[in-house]
């Protein structure tokens, strides 16, 4: 990374805490022009990299922010990215920056292999329909477009560009109150013309579900941060026995392991974004899932414990870090099921 850009990135960073702090809404995060990071000047963009969005993506889990920017700037905008260029996407993909749409991709968050559970059929009086379901997709509630990846009557992957109020979405509760997950059934939907898309490239699923870990990866990162700046501080003012806590060899212990946990994870989520969409992609996107969402549960844990009882009380805010990791653990892959991933890669090879 040069150093103007390691510049441009602190700033941004600076920029998105601050902004994050205030509990922008989604007018908010549209104007601040985190939609169109990484989306080319012609639509709208400001023509960066996902390294762009990665930067907001961990300060998200820095704030354990709710929203859908992480579904719509991973997800939606990477989608959009790999469809063949047209005038309906190319809409979208201007709406989307602009904030007056707020697309999701119907893509399973419960799992890792990817098979499409959408099919497009002809319908019996003419024209496709759609059908099929996805059990947990990330801010369902939140969208007014679906992305929805399917399977078309010739069996090629495709995307069905469908109006939400279309679809049957079902509220999912799960224990993190910061995010939102949705059921999302088609049954015969009609389909718009123009509204089916191929993909540009032939491994573009992959490369969207690997973006997708990415993404979790680096909010589980800024969450686990937090957790570790947040235990050290408290471990210098908080006093026992006429000492800070801190100063006793065990909390220094544990606080070194944080640490270590967490330098770990850095490294391994900057090379995943850095291979974004490269040949390495699969790889790096697995090891920093795995790592770091582990990583991030284990952070998030020992800091409710080291902040004594006011740890395990609701108005501590270690609870909501806690949640929020376990969730990520789950999403996207589990991390024994990355580990896997990895494991028959290399004994293939």
């Amino acid at each position: 990374m040069t150093a103007d850009l390691s510049e441009f990135h602190d700033e941004l960073r600076a920029s998105a805490s601050g902004l994050l702090a205030k509990r922008a809404d989604w007018r908010a995060v549209a104007a601040a022009g985190w939609t169109g990071l990484e989306v080319p000047a012609a639509f709208g963009g400001a023509g960066g990299t996902f390294a762009e969005a990665a930067v907001v993506l961990r300060e998200i889990g820095r704030a354990a922010a709710p929203g859908p920017y992480p579904s719509v700037a991973a997800l939606a905008i990477g989608a959009l990215g790999l469809l063949r260029p047209g005038p309906a996407r190319d809409g979208l993909l201007r709406e989307t920056v602009a904030g007056t749409a707020v697309p999701v991709v119907a893509m399973d968050a419960d799992g890792i292999d990817g098979a499409e559970a959408f099919r497009v059929t002809d319908g019996p009086r003419g024209g496709p329909r759609l059908d099929g379901s996805a059990g947990f997709v990330l801010d369902a509630a939140a969208a007014d477009r679906v992305l929805v990846p399917a399977l078309d009557p010739d069996g090629r992957a495709v995307v069905v560009d469908v109006a939400a109020a279309d679809l049957g979405i079902e509220d999912r509760p799960v224990l993190d109150a910061t995010r939102s997950l949705g059921r999302v059934t088609a049954d015969g939907v009609a389909v718009r013309p123009g509204a089916v898309h191929r993909y540009r490239v032939p491994d573009a699923p992959r490369r969207l579900r690997d973006r997708a870990a990415v993404a979790v990866a680096c909010d589980s990162l800024g969450l686990a941060e937090a957790m570790l700046d947040a235990t050290v501080a408290h471990a210098g003012a908080r006093r026992q026995f006429g000492r800070p806590i801190g100063s006793f060899q065990a909390v220094k212990h544990a606080c070194a392991d944080m640490l270590v946990r967490v330098s770990v994870a850095r490294e391994l989520v900057a090379a995943a974004v850095a291979a974004d969409g490269g040949p390495d992609a699969a790889v790096t996107a697995a090891m920093a899932k795995s790592y770091a969402c582990a990583a991030a549960v284990e952070v998030a844990g020992k800091a409710m414990q080291l902040h004594g009882g006011m740890g395990y009380t609701w108005e501590s805010g270690v609870h909501v870090y806690l949640k929020r990791a376990a969730l990520n653990r789950s999403l996207f892959g589990t991390p024994a099921r990355h580990r896997a991933r990895l494991a028959e890669r290399y004994a293939r090879a």
